[in-house]
């Protein structure tokens, strides 16, 4: 969800978990805290959230800033299992995208993980759930880090727009071994990496976007046989 997409009501979703990093004093809302969306009426630009204590507030979302959405997900981990931060942290001291590796479940039920910096963090997960498993991750997520090997998911139809020749830079360059790319359309994979959107206007970028999403869109609906899917990780 973008800066702007959260002050209307009609982007979020009944269980939509909210983190307030400024707070408001108005709605009785601390700095830092959580809640969860319960409804949200559109036409109104209201939605209702419940605060952890269970009161319930009503509010105009325009009228607030500093607020991050979040879908709440199940998740099961184990030990060795690798973790990827998706939040950044001032009491552990670490970064958005920070990667690590449980260690440890302590038996409060707090979880220690050995980060790749090396250093070990503990933390409660119902208080810090911002992580998620590591072993995959975005092209933007990735840029900093190195693997030997990576395996790169390139699906020309899912995001046609986001194909282009920065992320073939990004993700490629990861690797400092080998790297293997896995695509839906091997035949107009190249076209697509020759995009350079550094020399195309973010107007012109969305109305390209736009059409070939339209046209894709209406090409799987004529089409009764169903697409050959790459499958692919990223690191």
């Amino acid at each position: 969800m973008t800066g702007a997409d959260r002050a209307w009501a009609a982007r979020y979703q009944a269980g939509d978990i909210l983190h307030y990093v400024r707070g408001s004093k108005d709605n009785g809302i601390e700095p830092g805290s959580y809640a969860k969306v319960v409804k949200t009426e559109p036409k109104e630009n209201l939605i209702t959230v419940q605060r952890r204590d269970g009161v319930e507030v009503t509010y105009d979302p325009e009228r607030l800033r500093g607020i991050s959405a979040y879908r709440e997900i199940d998740r099961e981990f184990s030990i060795a299992d690798r973790v990827q931060l998706t939040a950044p942290s001032r009491d552990l001291q670490v970064a958005n995208r920070d990667l690590g590796t449980i260690k440890t479940f302590e038996p409060d039920g707090r979880i220690t993980l050995r980060m790749d910096s090396g250093k070990d963090v503990t933390f409660d997960p119902k208080e810090m759930r911002h992580f998620d498993h590591g072993y995959a991750v975005t092209s933007h997520s990735s840029q900093g880090l190195t693997s030997q090997r990576v395996l790169v998911n390139m699906d020309t139809e899912a995001h046609p727009e986001l194909i282009n020749a920065r992320f073939a830079y990004v993700s490629v360059s990861r690797a400092s071994h080998d790297a293997h790319v896995f695509t839906n359309d091997a035949s107009n994979l190249a076209e697509r990496l020759s995009v350079d959107v550094s020399k195309t206007s973010a107007l012109e970028f969305g109305k390209q976007a736009a059409h070939e999403s339209l046209i894709a869109s209406r090409q799987r609906d004529i089409s009764s046989k169903p697409a050959s899917l790459g499958l692919g990780l990223g690191r």
